[in-house]
């Protein structure tokens, strides 16, 4: 259904624009120009932010298909090797997965899995996502995501995740869980990069 606005002929209608302020010189229109370069500047680096942060959601919700469709302890991937056998691959063998049946994945291996498989294990993608991984197990939730540790501040949190993945009384349903949880951390940093995006433009 098409919906139409029609105004009546005899409503007076004002199609003045607003008056639009002459552009400055010198150095005014200078430092204008330089304040309208950075707020463009941060306009793209908002937009870029909200699509990583998307983006990031989507891995997690992957990741946590992944678990669900089948949980390992004391390795990273669990797969069906040319024989038709199931093997573990631990970190240092994930290559041995690539192109291959994957019957169940650890907590890190999943997020490694959705992110593209094995290569992707240093990308940013993997790396950024396990920063939400972390925080979700380690920070109230509500509170913001301390990104880009320094690397041996970094590779400790993969070995946190990983003997909190490998601990005698965990469950797949947990490990799901916190999964879940890390999305809802990346809803959370979207929701604050759009705050700061607003209290900066002053709307």
């Amino acid at each position: 259904m098409t919906l139409e606005f029609r105004v009546q002929h005899d409503v007076a209608i004002d199609a003045t624009q607003s008056p639009v302020p002459p552009a400055r010189t010198g150095l005014r229109g200078l430092l204008d120009r330089l304040a309208a370069r950075r707020a463009a500047a941060q306009a793209r680096r908002t937009v870029a932010r909200l699509h990583e942060l998307d983006d990031l959601g989507h891995l997690l919700s992957e990741a946590r298909v992944v678990i669900e469709g089948g949980w390992i302890q004391h390795a990273w991937f669990a797969y069906v090797d040319d024989r038709g056998r199931v093997r573990k691959a631990s970190s240092a063998a994930t290559l041995d997965v690539q192109g291959r049946p994957l019957v169940g994945a650890c907590l890190v291996g999943a997020v490694v899995y959705a992110a593209g498989g094995p290569h992707a294990v240093h990308s940013q993608r993997v790396q950024r996502a396990l920063d939400l991984v972390w925080h979700a197990l380690a920070s109230d939730e509500g509170q913001p995501v301390l990104w880009c540790p320094a690397p041996d501040i970094r590779m400790g949190r993969v070995r946190d995740l990983t003997s909190w993945n490998d601990a005698p009384d965990r469950s797949g349903r947990e490990v799901a869980s916190l999964l879940l949880t890390a999305e809802r951390v990346s809803v959370q940093e979207s929701e604050r990069v759009r705050a700061d995006a607003v209290a900066r433009s002053g709307a």
